[in-house]
């Protein structure tokens, strides 16, 4: 697996990490843990070292499975989770009037140290703000990780859906090795703003959901529908007429797929992957085949004429749908 690196940081990480989340959280009920720690080893075994999980995924049960899948191997791995939810509320519902997010000084600390003994390991290798929380400068914040790092629990610092004045004003307390976003050809806001403020800083940037939550594969009909323990269910790019309408950023992507012998996932990641070489998309799965094709588009290589062909005919497709409820997308992008 190649590898690259976040940003100005020192932290080197395989192309392509794999998120945790959908293991534990949001798509489904929780899938065999036996299951799950097979596929987080064969992932290490197929060269992928960067691994991402949060204290909220569950809550806690899916760092738990992380740390026990990678404690055999813990030296050949890059560790991140996130800080930041208030984990006594669920933040898929709808929980008007109660504080969503925790970023306190003291709960980011308390965070640190509940997080090492889920995950069975001595340091946080990548510790996110999971959402900006307006209520605590972003100062703070980031003093109190600066203070985890000089006290040996975690070792680069990392934020999640901030804005380009956000992450200026917290990389000039700590340095911000990574952002992580969702970016994707089918969600491409970051580019306006945050990828020029990324580069300027040399922050690197993780994407997350680079598959679309599963969309972008292909492997979806237009009449999918979700159940109600799948957090897609609620989101409006998910329900059908949104479905039907994006159906033709699906069909560019099988055209591309077709000329170049490979799948619109690997077409999808393999995009991304072409846009800087400082982003590490995240794609999550549950499965091996296709976690083995995820990491295949790696290896991928779409020439300047492909991406100009891929971007033409996406500027002429128009999405349809919010990616979040109002709510969830209120803590985005602050």
């Amino acid at each position: 697996m190649k590898k690259r690196t976040l940003g100005k940081s020192s932290l080197e990480v395989s192309a392509l990490g794999l998120g945790c989340m959908g293991m534990s959280f949001s798509y489904g009920p929780p899938k065999d843990e036996a299951e799950m720690i097979s596929l987080l080893r064969a992932a290490v075994e197929r060269g992928v070292n960067f691994f991402d999980t949060a204290e909220v995924y569950g809550p806690f049960t899916n760092e738990e499975l992380v740390g026990k899948a990678l404690a055999p191997i813990r030296e050949q791995v890059v560790i991140a989770t996130k800080f930041g939810f208030n984990t006594s509320l669920d933040p898929r519902e709808d929980n008007t009037g109660k504080p969503l997010l925790n970023s306190h000084p003291d709960n980011i600390k308390k965070v640190a140290d509940a997080s090492l003994k889920r995950l069975n390991i001595d340091v946080i290798d990548l510790f996110y703000q999971h959402r900006v929380d307006t209520e605590v400068p972003i100062e703070d914040v980031a003093g109190a990780v600066k203070e985890l790092i000089e006290a040996g629990k975690v070792k680069h610092f990392g934020l999640s859906e901030a804005s380009p004045a956000t992450i200026r004003r917290a990389h000039a307390v700590q340095p911000v090795a990574a952002l992580q976003s969702e970016y994707s050809i089918w969600w491409r806001k970051p580019e306006a703003e945050i990828i020029p403020t990324l580069e300027e800083l040399g922050i690197g940037l993780v994407p997350y959901s680079p598959l679309g939550k599963g969309f972008l594969t292909g492997k979806m009909e237009t009449t999918t529908t979700f159940a109600s323990d799948d957090f897609r269910s609620k989101l409006p790019r998910f329900q059908t007429e949104a479905m039907e309408a994006n159906q033709a950023m699906v069909n560019l992507l099988k055209t591309i797929a077709s000329e170049k012998g490979a799948t619109p996932a690997q077409v999808a990641l393999a995009w991304l992957l072409a846009q800087k070489p400082w982003i590490v998309p995240i794609p999550g799965t549950t499965k091996l085949h296709r976690l083995e094709e995820n990491i295949a588009a790696v290896d991928l290589e779409l020439s300047t004429h492909d991406l100009i062909k891929i971007d033409t005919a996406a500027a002429r497709i128009e999405l349809v749908g919010n990616r979040y409820p109002e709510a969830l997308d209120a803590l985005t992008g602050r």
